[in-house]
């Protein structure tokens, strides 16, 4: 029956694994890269975003992360209470503020 399985010969020597250093180099190149696109430009976000919920104050117009456009009417250490129509009022946590408006731009939005 050994004459249907035929036997199996190596033509050629085993691949040589590459340079330790090389795959260290590449290793360190990707976690570099990583860090410029991915981690650093997420880092900056969020630092600036830090300073934009330090520099809230009373009367300014902002955008809630849910949308909501209002003015701020007081501030807390963690809350702001944010005058969305007339007499209308809701309290968020300053995290959840997104960005600040130039002023007059809930006129505008109104009219528009």
């Amino acid at each position: 029956m050994s004459f249907f399985i035929s036997d199996a010969y190596a033509a050629a020597p085993a691949a040589s694994q590459g340079d330790p250093l090389m795959s260290m180099v590449f290793f360190v190149g990707m976690i570099v890269i990583f860090y410029f696109i991915l981690i650093r430009p997420q880092q900056k976000k969020a630092k600036e975003h830090r300073n934009l919920v330090a520099a809230l104050g009373k009367g300014d117009e902002v955008v809630t992360n849910g949308g909501i456009l209002g003015k701020v009417t007081d501030l807390t250490e963690q809350y702001v209470s944010i005058e969305i129509a007339n007499g209308v009022e809701i309290r968020i946590q300053r995290t959840a503020v997104a960005t600040v408006l130039p002023k007059g731009s809930l006129k505008a939005a109104q009219k528009g």
